[in-house]
């Protein structure tokens, strides 16, 4: 039992925190225990307050209330501050991340700040530094103050205006070689502009819930748009100068080849978001006419272990899907565009399947996602490791499930087909535009229809549409002939429901905030196994499908409009009928 209604009446000698020594000397935590929680920490570079909250042994509101009477500090209700009114500048906001502070005020020489945790000297000195101001702590609940934090990000705009404000110098930027002590060197230069700049785009980028940052040279200017729920928006537009600084500082820390500027190239980086967070990049450079473009995927593990809730199946396509992957063997294939979600749905179905008794093993080019018990290996086609010879070598390590990141050629299916055959679960994406075309690629390229009938279990086409925001979205009236063009039927048109429309707030972008899934979930049967023996057209394939019920790719996104999820104008721009 991790808590304690006993007293210790003394302190044991302990590696602790303070926090940790706090809550075992106040009876709230076992000494064998805790210890336990701050090795986990310490293992997951995390913070020992984020693994101890993450565990369940005390709650957010017990521990601030414990360390409000073992610190004679005040207590406040973050829920009842309001934002906006905060005051800024106060602190340096990379303090405020980097220990989960926020500033309340300030009275003569000191900040009022509020923490999770008033033992953190390290904190308090840190305020003391920058600001010349001693610190007086407020206590607050952990979870309201990481909200609060994260609402808190300077916005793009105040970062590039206070940035580009500065005076360019690029001689301490590392621009030689690349290894092991270039890559050093080049983490103490945090105080160059070139670097700042970067690490604020980037903290930027992820508070503003993109996904892609894209930094683009052209001929008399510099670009720099993020994708944010799948739109791309203009953020900055940089000093041109700084584009082969720039691209050269991404080439460091992602461990690129500097002097190579020729070729495309791709490197992984991380970024420490805060004590107990840290996110992956992934980066693609590529020559253009006036200097490298350079873009950095943001790949967030949460996002896998968000639950198959999250992702926007309705109960009848999560039963189907739910059906396909508690099957012993066979093939699931997950299909769309670049873009459209495909890697977050196979990592959610691995994160279910994911369990000590199963052996699991995925291919990818590269692995986007880290999945703590999954067995991941990285294509490199320069070295031979292609997707067939991955799979060949996975088949000899006695392997429950196997994912593919991509079926790209015969080979590589064919490898993936006899697998699914001989007893193993097989997960695995294709780009075409629905369910019922994936078998027909299949057919073209080269596999015989006998191999598809009898391994494929199920396909799910995806896209992803953008999620109205709920704080502003309105209600508008559209004509019934226009909503039966766009394939609603008339019983559809019952008066129950209205569609809406985005408007724009603080809150979103645009109207929109988020984006849902609009999905095709067409299970085998033994019907359309027929038409593919029988080498049948993706027209007959999809006829039988829509008598077996499954909905089309439009007929889910209209169902997302109905419940006020999307708007029509949305449904109708990424569905195609």
């Amino acid at each position: 039992m991790a808590i304690t209604e006993t007293m210790p009446l003394s302190m044991p000698a302990s590696t602790l925190p303070g926090l940790g020594r706090t809550l075992v000397m106040a009876g709230k935590l076992d000494l064998k225990f805790a210890e336990d929680i701050f090795r986990k920490a310490q293992a997951k570079r995390s913070s020992f307050i984020a693994e101890l909250t993450g565990s369940g042994a005390v709650s957010a509101t017990d521990l601030a209330q414990t360390l409000s009477l073992a610190f004679a500090v005040p207590i406040i209700d973050l829920d009842a501050i309001n934002p906006q009114l905060l005051p800024h500048g106060l602190l340096d906001n990379k303090i405020c991340q980097d220990f989960r502070l926020v500033v309340l005020g300030k009275r003569q020489n000191r900040l009022i700040v509020a923490t999770a945790d008033p033992s953190d000297q390290q904190a308090a000195e840190k305020i003391k530094f920058s600001t010349r101001q001693s610190v007086d702590w407020v206590v607050a609940e952990y979870d309201k103050l990481l909200k609060l934090v994260s609402s808190n990000t300077l916005s793009a705009s105040e970062t590039i205006d206070n940035i580009i404000g500065e005076n360019f110098e690029f001689d301490d930027l590392v621009t030689e070689q690349v290894n092991d002590s270039a890559v050093a060197a080049s983490s103490e230069v945090d105080d160059a502009p070139v670097v700042k700049f970067l690490h604020k785009m980037m903290l930027d980028a992820f508070s503003m819930r993109a996904s892609d940052l894209h930094f683009e040279p052209y001929e008399h200017n510099y670009r720099v748009r993020f994708r944010i729920d799948g739109e791309l928006r203009e953020i900055a537009s940089p000093p041109i100068a700084i584009k082969d600084k720039l691209a050269s500082r991404i080439k460091v820390i992602s461990k690129m080849d500097i002097s190579e500027k020729r070729v495309p190239q791709d490197g992984k980086m991380k970024l420490k978001i805060g004590p107990d967070r840290v996110i992956d990049f992934r980066i693609s450079t590529l020559p253009t006419l006036f200097g490298e473009k350079v873009v950095i995927r943001i790949l967030d593990p949460s996002t896998a272990k968000m639950g198959i809730e999250a992702l926007g199946y309705e109960p009848e396509e999560k039963e189907r899907l739910m059906q396909a992957i508690s099957r012993p063997y066979g093939m699931i294939l997950v299909t769309g565009p670049t873009g459209s979600g495909k890697t977050v749905s196979l990592y959610t179905c691995l994160n279910l399947l994911n369990k000590p008794g199963v052996n699991i093993a995925t291919v990818e080019d590269p692995s986007e996602i880290n999945l703590p018990g999954v067995n991941q290996v990285n294509v490199n086609e320069k070295a031979g490791l292609t997707f067939a010879a991955a799979l060949k070598s996975f088949l000899r390590q006695d392997p429950d499930i196997i994912m593919v990141g991509e079926i790209r050629d015969l080979e590589t299916a064919d490898i993936a087909i006899k697998a699914a055959q001989t007893g193993h679960l097989v997960l695995s994406t294709l780009h075409t535009n629905d369910a019922p075309s994936t078998l027909t690629r299949m057919r073209n390229m080269g596999i015989a229809p006998f191999n598809i009938a009898s391994s494929v279990l199920l396909i799910s086409a995806q896209r992803l549409a953008r999620r109205l925001c709920p704080t502003c979205k309105k209600a508008i009236e559209i004509p019934d002939k226009a909503l039966l063009e766009a394939g609603f039927k008339p019983e559809d048109l019952d008066g129950s429901w209205k569609p809406y429309h985005p408007v724009g707030c603080n809150a979103c972008n645009n109207g929109y905030k988020g984006r849902v899934g609009l999905y095709q979930v067409m299970p085998i049967s033994e019907d359309i196994q027929r038409i593919i023996l029988r080498d049948g057209s993706t027209l007959e394939i999809a006829e039988q499908a829509k008598r077996e019920g499954v909905k089309t790719m439009r007929e889910s996104g209209l169902y997302k409009v109905k419940q006020g999820l999307t708007s029509l104008e949305e449904v109708l721009a990424v569905t195609n009928e």
